[in-house]
């Protein structure tokens, strides 16, 4: 059964944003076609410093405390799906890797965008 709060750690590489997860073998799983600009839009709107060098993702299906923003599902296409940030007035595509997280791909997606801790 997949965790209900999943939690990714962003960085930049070679310009694009891009994430491991060991645990889900997955190394440098780039966010494209939009994706990559939501990230950036949040990123801003919260003030992250040196995000590039990695910040926190949190993210599930359900609400939960403190999420910053609500991504709708809008259509599944080119072997992904498509969602929005009604909030952001943006749209990102999401490739099959979302499948690692969840069965389905699910009609919210809420997360949180965290300075990444040192310890």
């Amino acid at each position: 059964m997949p965790n209900a709060i999943n939690v990714i750690y962003p960085y930049k590489f070679e310009g694009l944003w891009v994430f491991d997860d060991e645990a889900v073998d997955l190394v440098k799983e780039p966010f494209v076609e939009g994706a990559d600009t939501m990230i950036d839009v949040i990123l801003e709107e919260k003030g992250i410093q040196n995000a590039d060098r990695g910040f926190r993702l949190i993210f599930s299906s359900g609400e939960f405390p403190r999420y910053d923003v609500k991504f709708d599902w809008v259509r599944e296409g080119e072997g992904g799906n498509w969602y929005r940030s009604e909030a952001h007035q943006v749209e990102g595509w999401l490739c099959p890797a979302l499948l690692r997280y969840f069965e389905t791909a699910p009609q919210e997606i809420y997360a949180r965008f965290e300075e990444k801790s040192d310890s």
